[in-house]
């Protein structure tokens, strides 16, 4: 009987052991998804911003509009000193 109990608290440990690296991998997996997830957004702002700020240049967007839509989002003193915007 004791070698059947010997079997399953080691059975019992390799289990808690493969649970444990389980749960270690899918914290890698959800942190490098939430990392790449980070990298496309800022890249997708970055670009967003390079053509509005082309278009201002080109005079298809008059800048008058794009001041417009800063002044209503901006509230930082800081993010609205970036644009020259008067504080709040």
């Amino acid at each position: 009987m004791t070698q059947i109990a010997d079997r399953i608290a080691a059975l019992e440990s390799k289990l808690k052991t493969l649970k444990a690296r389980q749960q270690h991998d899918e914290s890698r997996r959800r942190t490098l998804e939430s990392r790449r997830n980070r990298k496309a957004d800022t890249r997708r702002k970055i670009l967003i911003g390079a053509i509005v700020l082309a278009r201002i240049e080109q005079g298809r967007l008059p800048k008058t509009e794009v001041n417009a839509w800063l002044n209503d989002a901006l509230a930082r003193p800081e993010d609205r000193a970036l644009f020259d915007l008067p504080l709040r």
